[in-house]
């Protein structure tokens, strides 16, 4: 039973880890792209856009979130005007989800491993 508890516990935070690694990246992009004004409320509304075409994309087959997920970023970052071309916008958002979930992926391969499901 209280391998159950740790899993669900560990999902969540796995779950706050990749929306923290999206909004970190995002910040990162922003950054990069000459964006100083309202940043921290720029990342927010990047990484929760980029967030939500994720976690729409997973229901989809794993497949969906490196849609839906660049998707989300490239038009979040096109409506909050970032001088950006539209092709570095969504090769950035492939990238943020590709490594976002890459990260959050090898998290849960260790929590299955430690708990012996892997």
């Amino acid at each position: 039973m209280i391998h159950r508890a740790v899993v669900v516990l560990f999902a969540i935070l796995l779950v706050a880890a990749l929306y923290g690694l999206i909004w970190l990246f995002s910040r990162h992009f922003l950054r990069k792209h000459g964006v100083e004004a309202a940043l921290a409320d720029r990342s927010t509304v990047l990484a929760t856009w980029t967030f939500a075409g994720v976690a729409v994309g997973l229901v989809f087959v794993v497949f969906g979130a490196f849609v839906l997920g660049p998707w989300a970023f490239y038009r979040t970052a096109r409506a909050h005007d970032v001088a950006v071309s539209d092709g570095a916008a969504v090769g950035w958002g492939f990238v943020i989800v590709a490594v976002s979930l890459a990260l959050a992926a090898g998290g849960l391969a260790a929590l299955l491993s430690v708990v012996g499901a892997l």
